[in-house]
């Protein structure tokens, strides 16, 4: 009888050891186990930020991480290809702590966000050894220390942003040769040195304002875009802007250049955003008898250009009579303003025109004509009187309507005998 039985035995035995497995299989976190050990020592790095709840989902005995885990995603293999730290929504404060070298045993990441909080420390040189991030953005945190060299040999980088933080040394020159590099953020660091002299990247987007960055501007790709480099201690001419062509915002203010602004830049039509104050720039305005007599204008709806506070002499030229906010104040202009601006500012087409601090000696004022209300306009401080009810101005302008005499004399002997 015994023997009759064994084959029961045999298969309950089975279908147990199968069900085990199932069950063990069932149990094990749906996830590689170097990626969940990697995740363990970033959270023990970071915390939230009292109000923030970003690591509430963490659970490391949840059977499936890739699917629970709050800003984590994951593969197809069950490796970890986003890795968000932080929610960026407007009512959670974010992290803090510091970002862990563990974060380079997610091999196949693609994409590190870290979102605006009180992380400190360094970046970890490390996560040059992920050679599929496509994008890396460590954003208004408190990050110190150097951009990782390490960074260069990133051949996917697509996007790279560590804005607003507190990051120091100098931009290492391999990261500008980055064959698929399109949008570069350094913004809001601490940065010094000489941008590098080789910009091979294809870049399309360059952000390197409100940094202590030194030295001429290198010639850059012509197919950037956005260009800001502005409240830096740069210097030079502005040559290595005459190729870009496909520019629709410039902004170099606000730092040490010199020499004529190049004129190809209001030939671009795309270009709608100018901004070239505070410099030491000098020459003439644009002119379309000097450029291309076909371009006949520069501007349109939605325009701005700040050549303010300048060297800029010469004549006001109509060419730029068709832009909607137009600074060319505490520069060295005289005569009249041509009667183009007078018109697009009379039909709307100009909302702001500020020409104080110059040298101007007249502007051709239609007899009985009205400012509109949404036009500001300012004339002060020129060698003129400005029209009645034109008061537009901004405090800066200071409270004296026209130049002594004295000035306007010497600077109009100056002007031509030069």
């Amino acid at each position: 009888m015994a023997y009759q039985y064994q084959p029961c035995f045999f298969l309950l035995f089975l279908l147990f050891s199968v069900n085990a497995s199932v069950l063990a299989f069932q149990q094990r976190p749906k996830i590689s186990a170097v990626d969940l050990a990697a995740l363990s020592a970033i959270k023990d790095s970071l915390t939230d930020i009292p109000g923030s709840r970003f690591f509430s989902t963490w659970d490391f005995t949840a059977p499936d991480p890739c699917s629970s885990f709050t800003g984590v995603t994951c593969g197809f293999n069950d490796r970890v290809t986003i890795l968000s730290l932080g929610t960026g929504l407007s009512d959670s404060p974010g992290l803090a702590g510091s970002l862990s070298p563990a974060l380079s045993n997610l091999t196949q990441l693609t994409q590190l966000i870290l979102f605006p909080g009180l992380v400190t420390g360094p970046i970890p040189p490390q996560l040059g050894q992920l050679t599929s991030l496509r994008v890396i953005s460590l954003t208004n945190n408190r990050l110190t220390g150097p951009i990782p060299p390490s960074f260069s040999t990133l051949p996917f980088l697509h996007t790279l942003d560590l804005s607003s933080n507190r990051l120091t040394g100098s931009i290492p020159p391999g990261l500008t040769k980055l064959p698929s590099l399109k949008v570069m953020v350094l913004s809001w660091n601490e940065l010094t040195g000489e941008l590098p002299r080789t910009v091979s990247a294809q870049l399309l987007h360059l952000d390197l304002k409100k940094n202590k960055i030194s030295g001429p501007l290198p010639r850059l790709p012509s197919t950037v875009r956005y260009l800001s480099v502005s409240e830096n201690w740069m210097w030079g001419p502005l040559k290595a802007l005459e190729s870009l062509s496909e520019l629709v915002y410039l902004d170099v203010s606000m730092n040490q250049f010199s020499g004529p602004i190049p004129s190809s830049l209001f030939l671009n039509p795309s270009l709608t955003s100018l901004f070239l104050q505070r410099n030491n720039l000098s020459g003439g305005l644009p002119s379309s008898i000097k450029m291309d007599p076909t371009f006949q204008s520069y501007g349109g709806k939605g325009s701005i250009v700040d050549l303010s506070h300048n060297f800029i002499t010469g004549d006001i030229t109509p060419f730029l009579a068709g832009v909607e906010t137009l600074f060319l104040n505490n520069n060295h202009l005289t005569g009249s303003v041509p009667e183009e601006y007078v018109k697009s500012v009379y039909d709307g087409t100009t909302k702001t025109l500020y020409l104080q601090h110059n040298y101007l000696s007249g502007f051709p004022l239609p007899q009985g004509s009205t400012l509109p209300d949404t036009v500001s306009l300012c004339l002060s401080y020129n060698c003129m009187v400005p029209p009645v009810g034109i008061s537009a101005c901004p405090a800066s302008a200071g409270s004296q309507p026209s130049r002594p005499q004295s000035q306007c004399s010497v600077f109009t002997h100056r002007g031509s005998t030069n």
